[in-house]
């Protein structure tokens, strides 16, 4: 049973003593601490502001409000009570003896498409994280028009004449707040990841080549998603025309009658139209392939990858069956004059393939392209090491008689690299899925604290020796380490495939 209260439980922050909470596993936790002002009112599409001081002590025994967001996905169950703009808090997990010590960080970015998310689901809670010897963190961030509006009139009145990306400068504002606070909790502000999963990978993409975040953190995980090839950021010019357009359907003139739509309006009008990541010039001044080609991004390890199904084979498809006759006819319409082009690198040999080939041309389509670029580019010009995998295990039948998964799902891998399996109560999880989350959590495990996943044995086994993971650099032909039952390190095969989507986006 967690308790509160105590001196042991307090720490003095830059802005004030914060009391945590000490969870039964003996981790102190610390909810709900503010990295940066309310974004609300004037400072509604600014650049967040830092903290204001606060006298006394802080209660941190509760998740801070998630930002902003519809309800889009019904695999996100949050832990703190509704939603408001007033959303830029954190939360801190630190083993109870980690005071005065220099322990590892983790700072974790959400996924949810930059629409969606919070950092007090329990697939990212960092108790589990802790117990191994670090500091772990989760981050909110705004989300949506609130978080990646553009528009002219915020360019102009910018002190950096630019506009959109408040959520990563929300990111950046936390990884500030990480520097000067996190030695108080135990902390190594030299030792810091940071890691998120889908648009939290994106947001590791973007910080990773942000000159803002250099010297910010010392290594960078992604699990499934980077800013690159189809997911590349939008001109500033064309995300402003979007923030123009969508004044108009609001009836906004100004953006003084902008910032006065109440919170709840301005999120039901901007249903249907997504807002993204931009080159505002400021948080990003290029297109980040062009950062990643002249080396110019954080000189990081990476350690990065993707599911095994990613995309579902109806992506491709539709309904119509899976025969190598539909199969050619889909790629007909989808690439009009590449389709013979596509079916040489993405090409079933019987009826009996395609549902797997359609499978994996829509993980690369969706987000498993963008994530091979991150590590291609990297390991071409950080010269640091790159680890790359490829995850392959689905989850298992559900509690309710729901049979198991065909393949590793969008986000499947979230809670075994946490070691949250007991988080999510849909699945029946078996040996199996706990050996596999051991084996990845330890990985990554390994490579928060030094940068590399090798080296240190099972996170809870020291007897069982984890299979080698080889840097991409490290052999020729490449290697990719495969993430399962049976994890493995193995030749990483079609990157042809890659090379052709590369030739669609050279962005």
């Amino acid at each position: 049973m967690a308790q509160t209260g105590g001196k042991d439980l307090q720490v003095r922050t830059a802005n004030g003593i914060v009391e945590g909470v000490a969870e039964a596993s003996g981790v102190h936790s610390f909810k709900g601490i503010p990295f940066a002002q309310p974004p609300v009112g004037e400072l509604r599409w600014t650049e967040p502001k830092e903290p204001k001081n606060w006298e006394g002590v802080r209660r941190a025994d509760h998740f801070g409000p998630q930002a902003m967001q519809p309800f889009l996905y019904t695999d996100m169950i949050f832990r703190s009570a509704g939603k408001s703009e007033d959303c830029l808090y954190l939360n801190v997990w630190a083993p109870a003896n980690a005071k005065g010590k220099k322990l590892p960080v983790l700072v974790y970015f959400y996924g949810g498409g930059l629409q969606m998310g919070d950092g007090s689901e329990g697939r990212y809670d960092g108790e589990n994280m802790a117990t191994k010897g670090m500091i772990a963190i989760t981050v909110n961030y705004r989300l949506g028009v609130f978080g990646f509006m553009a528009h002219p009139e915020l360019t102009r009145t910018s002190v950096h004449h630019s506009s959109g990306n408040y959520g990563l400068m929300d990111q950046h504002a936390a990884l500030l707040w990480v520097q000067k606070n996190i030695a108080a909790f135990g902390g190594d502000p030299k030792r810091v990841t940071i890691a998120g999963e889908s648009a939290g990978s994106m947001s590791v993409s973007a910080q990773v080549v942000s000159p803002l975040s250099k010297g910010l953190f010392a290594g960078a995980i992604g699990e499934s998603g980077a800013i690159l090839g189809n997911l590349a950021p939008a001109p500033l010019a064309e995300a402003e025309q979007a923030g123009v357009d969508f004044a108009k359907k609001v009836g906004a003139t100004t953006l003084s009658d902008l910032r006065k739509i109440p919170a709840e309006d301005m999120l039901r009008s901007a249903q249907g139209t997504r807002f993204y990541v931009t080159i505002d010039g400021y948080f990003l001044t290029e297109q980040p392939q062009e950062t990643f080609n002249t080396g110019q991004q954080m000189k990081v390890p990476l350690l990065a990858g993707w599911n095994s199904a990613e995309g579902g084979p109806q992506a491709i498809l539709g309904k119509a069956e899976p025969t190598i006759e539909n199969y050619k006819a889909a790629l007909q319409r989808l690439y009009p004059d590449k389709a013979q082009a596509v079916v040489e690198v993405y090409k079933p040999a019987t009826d009996a393939d395609v549902e797997q080939v359609a499978t994996e041309l829509a993980s690369d389509r969706f987000i498993s392209y963008a994530t091979w670029k991150f590590t291609d580019l990297h390991s071409r010009t950080s010269g640091e090491p790159v680890y790359r995998y490829y995850y392959t295990r689905p989850r298992p039948a559900t509690v309710d008689g729901k049979p198991a998964a065909k393949g590793a799902s969008h986000s499947a891998e979230i809670e075994y690299a946490m070691g949250n399996l007991r988080y999510n109560k849909v699945y029946a999880w078996s040996l199996d899925d706990h050996q596999v989350s051991n084996t990845m959590q330890s990985y990554f495990v390994n490579f928060i604290k030094t940068g590399n996943p090798n080296g240190i044995m099972s996170a809870t086994s020291s007897t069982t020796k984890l299979p080698k993971w080889y840097s991409l650099q490290e052999r020729v032909p490449k290697q990719i380490m495969i993430i399962d039952v049976n994890s493995r390190s193995e030749e990483a095969k079609h990157d042809d495939r890659y090379q052709l989507m590369n030739t669609f986006y050279n962005k």
